[in-house]
């Protein structure tokens, strides 16, 4: 089984640290990746991190993702996990097991953000967490 692990985040998280501290908190993007690629060093994985405002973007990753064989995929879609039936589809096409991420809990937040279509096909949810949502979801992707 492969080692690597794709890390795949969706619209506006590049804006992390500064874009609604409130809910998102003051971590950067590049902050987690760092905790990510320790963490996965730890695990024994390799991690590759990636962001994306472009939902066909996301679709080809995890096309990319299932052609070589990675372990997992770590994927937090942000608002295209509310819209987007095309991550859905692309999710239920592949092999490889898809686990949600989500800084926040969605479901306490408007309800809008109640439906997950990620979460729909994906293998597990890690959410609510702040940016130890990530670090779980590496261990659980571990375990797999």
């Amino acid at each position: 089984m492969s080692t690597t692990v794709f890390i795949l985040n969706g619209p506006n998280l590049n804006l992390l640290g500064q874009r609604e501290p409130d809910i998102y908190g003051r971590t950067t993007l590049a902050e987690i990746e760092a905790q990510c690629r320790d963490k996965t060093q730890a695990l024994g994985l390799t991690a590759d991190f990636r962001q994306t405002n472009h939902e066909g973007t996301l679709v080809d990753w995890l096309h990319e993702a299932d052609a070589a064989g990675a372990r997992a995929v770590l994927l937090n879609a942000a608002a295209y996990t509310h819209t987007s039936i095309a991550l859905l589809d692309a999710i239920k096409a592949i092999g490889v097991p898809v686990i949600e991420v989500h800084l926040s809990d969605p479901h306490t937040r408007e309800e809008f953000r109640h439906i997950s279509y990620v979460g729909m096909a994906a293998a597990h949810t890690v959410q609510g967490l702040g940016p130890q949502s990530y670090i779980q979801a590496l261990e659980h992707a571990a375990q797999l």
